[in-house]
């Protein structure tokens, strides 16, 4: 028997990921690591490819992330987008689970149920710009369509809503809970629907009903898929940015002013300080990762971490033993 040589397709696989590892560390890793050191120079104005260390020019290592940090713009900012991600997550995974439970409850039988996610997942796919105009155009001041529909019910004169900051943050948060609720349901009926079938028989053999079903088997059964839609849409949620730029910008005594909206305002908009908005970037980066670890522990398979954890006393008892 003639002895065969055996191929290894491992390195194949590394030669496939060369170009994704090369513009993953030239667009993304770079101007990460660029941006870390930024947020610890003093460079500003357009054009301007020279800088210093904050320490090479007389001041504190850390002053841009001090001035970022007392910074009452920054605060209002942080704040605004912080009301407005937690005002549209609420309804959003509210609405998303009653359609994952509606869609994928094997009593009810709905009919119909592709045309309904096919209905409900198209505001995803909407350009910002064209619901932030639209949305403008809705809310419009004197006349709108939201205005005319006031007046015919009696009210003497139309409301200007971009006058005012409470409606300004409502407006801001529907639009994102009507872009985003859909792909939320499409990713929670994903999760669903990979549950093995044989665990809803059984909980309909011991007579569970259909709420006791979603909460007690199908929502524990979901909790990765729970974890991605939580995390997801808390960094989508603090990076917020279209919406509010195209629908309001820094109108209304910056009621709409977002984390993302104050960055660009510090690069970008006249005052080109790169430091600082480097140094909010970092900051706000920082925020992501640290709440993301913490939904990550708090969202952990607890069963699973626990044999892990006696996998690994059996392994030590098992090299004292030898």
């Amino acid at each position: 028997m003639r002895n065969k040589k055996l191929v290894n397709y491992a390195k194949y696989g590394y030669i496939f990921s060369i170009p994704f590892i090369l513009t993953f560390c030239i667009f993304t890793l770079y101007p990460v690591i660029y941006t870390l050191v930024i947020g610890f120079t003093d460079l500003k104005g357009a054009g301007n490819t020279s800088w210093h260390f904050l320490p090479s020019v007389g001041k504190n290592l850390f002053q841009n992330f001090t001035d970022v940090l007392t910074s009452a713009t920054f605060h209002k900012a942080f704040k605004n987008t912080w009301v407005i991600w937690i005002i549209n997550f609420i309804p959003q995974i509210g609405f998303a689970l009653l359609f994952t439970a509606w869609f994928t409850d094997r009593r009810s039988k709905v009919k119909g149920t592709g045309l309904f996610k096919i209905l409900f997942y198209m505001p995803n796919i909407i350009t910002a710009a064209t619901v932030a105009i639209l949305f403008t155009k809705l809310f419009g001041y004197p006349k709108g369509a939201v205005n005319d529909i006031l007046l015919s019910f009696g009210r003497p004169e139309a409301y200007n809503f971009e006058s005012n900051e409470w409606p300004v943050k409502l407006i801001i948060a529907f639009i994102q809970f009507f872009q985003w609720y859909g792909h939320t349901m499409v990713n929670l009926t994903a999760g669903v629907i990979g549950i093995s079938p044989e665990i809803f028989e059984a909980a309909e053999i011991d007579g569970a009903n259909r709420v006791q079903t979603f909460f007690q088997v199908t929502i524990p059964c979901i909790r990765q898929i729970m974890l991605f839609v939580l995390v997801t849409s808390l960094i989508g949620g603090l990076n917020m940015f279209d919406i509010p730029q195209l629908y309001i910008s820094t109108r209304c005594n910056n009621a709409g002013l977002t984390t993302n909206m104050y960055i660009r305002n510090q690069a970008f908009a006249g005052s080109y300080m790169y430091n600082r908005a480097a140094a909010a970037s970092v900051i706000l980066f920082i925020v992501i990762v640290a709440l993301s670890a913490i939904l990550f522990y708090i969202l952990r398979d607890k069963d699973e971490a626990k044999l892990k954890k006696l996998r690994k006393q059996e392994l030590k008892a098992i090299r004292k033993g030898y």
